[in-house]
């Protein structure tokens, strides 16, 4: 059951993802508000044209020639505007991918104020020639929508407002700081979602252990863990398994987990994913490895059920995207053709943040079981190590001979080493913060700048003998 819940809130992450990652979803929405506002109003003023009602006083009246002027002009001005906030858009857009990198465009084209203010001139814009063409003829002379007109009127004025809060929001969003703080906000709420997910299932396998213990130890419920376990498993996938390949070549996006649980128990097997979301899948090359080979032809043809892949990476199941992002603005902003140290610093800052919450709550399970408690999809999360690797490596690579970019790398280590759990983590935090010391004395030339990054280098060193004392004496406590 528990399985299920993830899986659904998994899928429905991605779609929610898919559907906001473009500029069509938010302003079809609003054409088809637009579409509805009119019919309301125009029936309205059908009903005040045969006597049925009153409308009120501050409603505007006219003529017919009168309404189709003003009708007339206010389409001709929105098709204008809106060809203005295509303009800044794509603007935008341009600048993004030269300053920031091409990957950094997903960000703001799934920006909602970029989204709704395209939506809200179209939808005006359909509204009045709605209205315009509503005007005409009748059987008590000519029909004025003046209700209709008037509605008209305060979508221009709401037209407005719209266009100077995307005017102010446009000019902050360009701004490094912000793109910078966002993408470390998606980073964050991936995290989060991780650790949710997570604990959701340790909650469903805390109640099966209660189940167990209620029913006495003949009594054996559905989703007991049963059958071989993975390092088993792992053998026999590397012994006599079969592999899959990939139908399609891109980027892998989603993975359907249930699908493939299913599909594994319908055949008895086990699934063993080789790539992640994240990775690019070239078709025809292994994707899959199952046990037993027999059943990898039958799984070969519902795998396309159970994945997605695309031209680009989302952030629904691939948390290293958000990483890779903020990577790649550092190591632009070291490049000898921008030489901007602070971003970069701004960068160093926010990863290390995110590096402080995975260390602290990220314990992705690889296993997935059938409803019999039976492993039946073995999948490839990203570990600890790659994503502390992928965040700091290529930034010293970038970072050679720039002490103040060495120093902050290594305050960012040591407040990492404050959370991290295990000596496993703590590892390969010294590996980093060594590898960073040895950048400074081989590259600095300054002697003075060496101290100050290998001061730095000690710092880390007391914190994990600091966070190990700590561990000690907890030991000691229980």
């Amino acid at each position: 059951m528990g399985e299920v819940i993830r899986g659904v809130h998994l899928e429905s992450q991605w779609r929610r993802e898919a559907l906001r990652t473009n500029l069509w979803v938010v302003p079809t929405l609003e054409v088809l508000l637009a579409v509805g506002l009119f019919f309301g109003t125009w029936s309205l003023d059908r009903a005040a044209y045969r006597g049925a009602l009153s409308l009120p006083s501050w409603v505007i009246s006219g003529t017919a020639d009168a309404a189709r002027q003003i009708l007339a002009a206010i389409a001709a001005a929105l098709i204008t505007v809106v060809g203005v906030v295509f303009s800044i858009m794509i603007v935008t857009l341009t600048l993004a991918s030269t300053q920031f990198g091409p990957r950094m465009l997903r960000t703001f084209i799934r920006d909602r104020t970029t989204q709704v203010t395209l939506g809200t001139f179209v939808a005006t814009f359909v509204y009045a020639m709605l209205a315009l063409i509503s005007i005409g003829p009748a059987s008590h002379g000519d029909f004025v929508p003046h209700l209709t007109i008037t509605v008209c009127m305060g979508l221009v004025l709401l037209d407005l407002a719209v266009l100077i809060h995307f005017i102010h929001h446009i000019a902050t969003t360009i701004q490094l700081p912000y793109v910078i703080a966002s993408i470390a906000t998606e980073l964050t709420e991936a995290i989060d979602a991780g650790v949710e997910r997570a604990e959701r299932a340790e909650r469903v396998e805390r109640a099966r252990a209660r189940a167990r213990a209620a029913n006495g130890p003949g009594h054996r419920p559905a989703a007991v863990e049963q059958g071989p376990d993975a390092a088993e498993l792992h053998a026999r996938l590397d012994a006599a398994g079969a592999t899959v390949p990939a139908p399609a070549s891109g980027y892998l996006q989603f993975v359907r987990h249930r699908t493939l649980v299913r599909i594994a128990t319908e055949l008895d097997a086990v699934i063993r994913l080789d790539h992640r979301p994240g990775h690019f899948l070239v078709q025809g090359h292994p994707l899959a490895t199952v046990w037993p080979a027999t059943a990898a032809p039958e799984v070969a043809r519902s795998f396309a059920r159970a994945h997605i892949t695309g031209p680009s990476r989302t952030l629904a199941q691939d948390i290293a995207f958000a990483v890779d992002q903020l990577v790649e603005i550092a190591i632009r902003a070291l490049s000898s053709a921008v030489n901007d140290t602070f971003t970069a610093l701004t960068c160093v800052d926010w990863l290390g943040e995110g590096l402080c919450r995975i260390a602290a709550h990220w314990q992705p399970d690889p296993v997935h079981r059938d409803a019999d408690g039976r492993i039946r999809v073995i999948a490839a999360p990203v570990s600890y190590e790659r994503l502390v690797q992928r965040a700091f490596e290529k930034v010293r690579q970038a970072a050679v001979g720039m002490p103040a970019v060495l120093i902050r790398q290594l305050d960012a280590l040591a407040q990492i080493m404050g959370e991290t759990v295990s000596e496993e983590q703590c590892a390969v935090l010294l590996d980093q913060a060594a590898m960073i010391d040895r950048v400074a004395v081989e590259t600095v030339p300054e002697p003075a700048d060496r101290d100050d990054v290998h001061r730095r280098y000690l710092a880390v060193l007391a914190a994990h003998a600091e966070r190990k004392r700590r561990a000690e004496l907890g030991d000691r406590g229980r």
